[in-house]
């Protein structure tokens, strides 16, 4: 288990180092913040002020040469039990119910090691993921917050069946579905409303839900007090589902102008998760069949098309990567590179910042409690050199994970060297 880095009954001062807080419009210099001993943040404030306050409440103070703190990044599409077609799928299918739960929260741990504090499930199996969820609530598992769907949801037949989705069919089939994964503890609702890359018999632009069906998913999770997001392909199963009130589209990858401009209008998020249309390597490192690689490089050129017509419309846009999200990829994780790619596309940082912080949190309704620094919050802190707001690839050089005031990661030993001054 994690390091605390406050003391029983005491807090901690972070000082000597730059602050961005989730909102702002850049990091901040000659910046400190404190933690409370429940782990939240105190307050933050130019040094000498913090200072001042940790020598009169007896703060444990550690200095951070300089380093840049952000919160920490909320990945918005992850699977931590991806069962991709092919040796995953194969052996997702073979294990047991504990073996599922020991993969997940193996894989939790590393997501949290890589920087992602806070996760938003949309597809796993078994409701393995809603007991992973209550074991780290408890402290007795290492990883990063959840807020999760449970299972997606699809027609029979229908992307996903053969890994972490539930078939239904009909409205009524649809609306059990959904008060299913309700009834088990589901944060969100999850559908796939067309095909996709991982599906063997269908395509990217094959509709999967009726008019009907999507509807009664969305009025009933709606009722319920759950946002549901999508999983989908092309523009016009897309606007079907804006216009019955979709409150998010995952991958989008035949987005059009049209489209884009009626998701700004009525603040439908997108999460591009533009890694899994560019990501060879990994494939062919998981195995997955030839007709999959083939089908998701393909979809690369208007997969990016998609985000660019989705930034130049204004959509909200939140990161996600669909690819686990600690894995290696090009000299750093999925997460980073997701964010690299969407600044390449025209994002500024300070956007894709964003995207990963405190507009994921508001999605999820979190706003006040992770994706910022402000007082009151979750005290998950990364530790980086550089400021990410001019230029995200300062995550490449992530050094340090504070978790709820929890020493997670300290490559450098700055965490564990404070003093009571």
């Amino acid at each position: 288990m994690r390091n605390a880095l406050t003391r029983p009954g005491q807090g901690a001062a972070l000082v000597d180092c730059a602050i961005w807080d989730g909102r702002a419009e850049s990091a901040v210099g000659d910046q400190g913040l404190r933690v409370a001993p429940d782990g939240t943040v105190r307050s933050a404030g130019p040094v000498e002020e913090i200072l001042s306050q940790a020598r009169a409440d007896g703060d444990v103070v550690v200095e951070l040469s300089g380093a840049t703190l952000t919160p920490g990044l909320v990945n918005m599409h992850v699977h931590l039990g991806l069962a991709l077609p092919g040796p995953m799928e194969e052996a997702n299918k073979a294990a047991t119910d504990a073996e599922q739960v020991l993969l997940l929260a193996g894989n939790a741990r590393e997501v949290l090691r890589a920087g992602v504090t806070t996760v938003r499930l949309v597809g796993e199996s078994r409701f393995a993921d809603m007991a992973l969820r209550a074991a780290i609530r408890r402290g007795q598992v290492d990883g990063p917050t959840i807020y999760t769907a449970g299972h997606a949801l699809c027609c029979t037949g229908g992307h996903g069946h053969g890994a972490d989705a539930v078939e239904a069919d009909g409205a009524d089939g649809f609306r059990r579905a959904t008060r299913e994964q309700i009834r088990a503890g589901a944060d969100l609702i999850k559908v796939c409303i067309s095909g996709g890359i991982a599906g063997e018999h269908e395509q990217i632009d094959t509709p999967q839900l009726t008019d009907d069906e999507m509807a009664a998913v969305i009025s009933t999770a709606h009722d319920w007090g759950r946002k549901v997001t999508a999983h989908a392909g092309p523009a016009g199963a897309i606007s079907r589902a804006v216009e019955l009130g979709l409150d998010c589209v995952e991958h989008g990858y035949q987005l059009d102008a049209a489209l884009c401009a009626r998701m700004a209008e009525r603040g439908v998020a997108y999460c591009p998760t533009i890694t899994v249309s560019r990501c060879e390597q990994f494939f062919l490192d998981t195995g997955v069949p030839r007709w999959m690689i083939e089908r998701a490089l393909a979809a690369g050129p208007r997969h990016w098309e998609s985000l660019q017509h989705a930034i130049a419309a204004g959509v909200p846009i939140i990161m996600g990567t669909d690819l686990p999200p600690q894995v290696p990829y090009d000299e750093t994780t999925a997460t980073v590179r997701e964010m690299e790619f969407m600044a390449e596309a025209g994002m500024t940082a300070h956007a894709v910042m964003v995207s990963a912080t405190s507009a994921a949190a508001d999605w999820l309704g979190a706003g006040d409690d992770c994706g910022t620094l402000r007082p009151g919050a979750r005290a998950d802190v990364l530790l980086m050199e550089g400021d990410p707001t001019t230029d995200v690839s300062v995550l490449r050089s992530l050094h340090g994970v504070i978790q709820g005031g929890r020493i997670v990661r300290d490559d450098r030993g700055l965490l564990r060297t404070g003093g009571v001054v």
